[in-house]
C-alpha cells in the first residue's frame, strides 16, 4: 500500500471524507486533524475503502490484502473511531467514519488519548470558527439533519396523549435491550479548550442497540442498566437539556443530553441561524399571554435563542419567538412557572425518515453524496462514470425537490430499499 503514501494522501483522504454522509470542506484545519488521526496507511486504507459497508471479504479482494494483514489494521482502526463496524446477517460490516457522527465524536469521547487539548482547538476551529463546514452542511435548504429534538414529555400537558412513540424517551428505553453511556464529546473539547465547566457531568452521551455496541466493543462507554438509564433522562429533564436524538422513527440508536453552552450542533442554530442543524421535533412553543408575568426564564432556558425578552420600554412583557429557531424540546415550558409558555403541535409537517437507511439515502441526497452510497467502489471505472452521471442528475435543483417531495420520497426509497435486497442487503434496509 506504499504506492499513494509519497502523494498527499491527505488531501485524498479529505476529499473521501467530504464525499461520506456529512460534507467535510477542505481547509488547512482538516489537514491537521486527519494528519493527527490517521496514519498514512490508515488514510490509504479508508481512501480505497467503499464508501457504504462491506464484508470483510470484499475488502480482501478489492484491497487485494491478506486477512491477516487487514483485519488488525481495520480492528486497530475502528478502536480509534476512524471505521466504523457493524455485526448484521453474521458477519462483520465496515465502513469510513464520516465527520459526524464519526471520528470527532469517537476521538473526543476517549479521556486518556495524548493530544486531546490540540484536537480539540482543531475540531473547534474547524467545525465552529470557520463558517465553511456549518455553511456546507446546512446552508441550502437542507431538510434532513442527523439529530432531531425528542420533546420533555411533562412539557406537553395532559392534552397530547397521543404523542407518537419515536418522540416518547421513556419509550425509547423501554423498548431497548442494551444501554450505555459515555463521555460527550462537544463537553469534553469544550473542556480542553479551557471553558468554563459546565454544570452538566462529562458521562451523559447515551446510545442503544447496535450503535451501544459499537461504543462498548471499542471501549467508548460502559454498559448501564435500563434503571440507570431512566436516572440519567431524570437528571438531564431536572437540568433543563434538551434531548437530541437519532434522527429517525425505528431503531433509535443514541440520544444526546445538550445544552447550548457545548453543543456544537445546537450552535449551528444559535450561531449561524441554520435552524436544520437539529431537526425539531413535531411539537412547537406557544406563549399564554394570560399567563405570562413576563420573568424570562423561559427565554433564558431556550439554549438556541428561539425565545428573547423584549427590549427595556416596549409595552409587551411576552418574550418574542422565533418559531424557525424553536426545537419543540419543551425546556422552555419546563423552567416556566406560570403555564406561560405551552407546547402546540406545528403547522407543518416534520420530515422523520423511517429508518438509517432511510436517513442516509436522503441525508446524501439533501448533500450531493448519493450517487456516492449507490455506487461505493470508489476503483472500479465503471462506478467512477456513474457516480459522475447519477450525481450530476442528482445535484439538479428540480431533481432533488421532486425526490424529496411528498408525491415521490415514497417511491424512490422504496426503489432503493428493493434494489438493496437484490444486492443481497436486506438488512440495511431495516437498520
Amino acid at each position: 500500500m506504499g504506492h499513494l503514501v509519497g502523494k498527499d494522501i491527505y488531501r485524498r483522504l479529505g476529499k473521501k471524507v467530504d464525499n461520506l454522509t456529512l460534507r467535510a470542506p477542505w481547509n488547512d484545519t482538516l489537514h491537521a486533524i486527519l494528519k493527527e488521526l490517521y496514519s498514512p496507511e490508515e488514510a490509504e486504507l479508508v481512501v480505497r475503502m467503499p464508501y457504504g459497508m462491506s464484508t470483510l471479504a470484499r475488502l480482501q479482494r478489492l484491497m487485494n490484502m491478506p486477512e491477516g494483514t487487514l483485519l488488525p489494521l481495520l480492528e486497530g482502526m475502528c478502536d480509534k473511531g476512524l471505521v466504523i463496524d457493524l455485526l448484521a446477517d453474521g458477519e462483520m460490516h465496515y465502513a469510513p467514519a464520516p465527520i459526524v457522527i464519526g471520528f470527532f465524536e469517537f476521538t473526543m469521547m476517549r479521556t486518556g488519548r495524548a493530544g486531546l487539548k490540540e484536537l480539540a482547538r482543531l475540531f473547534h476551529e474547524y467545525m465552529l470558527e470557520n463558517p465553511a463546514f456549518q455553511a456546507a452542511n446546512m446552508g441550502k435548504g437542507e431538510q434532513v439533519s442527523v439529530m432531531r429534538a425528542i420533546p420533555h414529555q411533562e412539557a406537553l400537558g395532559d392534552e397530547y396523549t397521543e404523542v407518537l412513540d419515536y418522540e416518547r424517551a421513556g419509550e425509547l428505553i423501554d423498548r431497548a435491550e442494551i444501554f450505555a453511556v459515555g463521555t460527550c464529546s462537544c463537553r469534553h473539547e469544550m473542556l480542553h479548550l479551557g471553558h468554563p465547566p459546565c454544570r452538566v457531568p462529562l458521562e451523559s452521551c447515551t446510545s442503544f442497540g447496535h450503535a451501544a455496541q459499537y461504543l462498548l466493543r471499542h471501549n467508548l462507554a460502559r454498559e448501564i442498566s435500563r434503571e440507570e438509564m431512566r436516572e440519567l433522562f431524570g437528571r438531564s429533564r431536572e437540568l433543563g437539556l434538551v434531548f437530541c436524538a437519532d434522527n429517525v422513527k425505528r431503531n433509535i440508536s443514541f440520544v444526546c443530553h445538550c445544552c447550548g453552552c457545548c453543543c456544537n450542533a445546537l450552535k449551528g442554530i444559535s450561531m449561524y441561524g441554520y435552524e436544520n442543524s437539529v431537526v425539531s421535533s413535531s411539537f412547537q412553543v406557544e406563549l399564554v399571554a394570560a399567563s405570562c408575568n413576563g420573568c424570562g426564564k423561559c427565554a433564558a432556558a431556550c439554549p438556541v435563542g428561539a425565545l428573547v425578552m423584549p427590549p427595556q420600554g416596549e409595552t409587551t412583557r411576552l418574550p418574542l419567538v422565533n418559531h424557525k429557531f424553536c426545537l419543540g424540546c419543551g425546556v422552555c415550558a419546563l423552567a416556566c412557572r406560570t403555564a406561560g409558555c405551552t407546547m402546540v403541535k406545528r403547522p407543518r409537517r416534520v420530515l422523520t425518515p423511517e429508518t438509517t437507511f432511510e436517513r442516509i439515502i436522503l441525508q446524501t441526497l439533501d448533500h450531493g453524496t448519493l450517487q456516492n452510497q449507490l455506487f461505493d467502489d470508489p476503483a472500479r471505472l465503471s462506478h467512477r462514470f456513474l457516480r459522475g452521471v447519477v450525481g450530476g442528475f442528482l445535484r439538479l435543483p428540480p431533481v432533488k425537490r421532486a425526490l424529496m417531495g411528498e408525491t415521490l420520497r415514497s417511491r424512490f426509497l422504496s426503489a432503493l430499499k428493493s434494489g438493496a435486497v437484490r444486492d443481497g442487503k436486506g438488512w440495511a434496509t431495516e437498520l
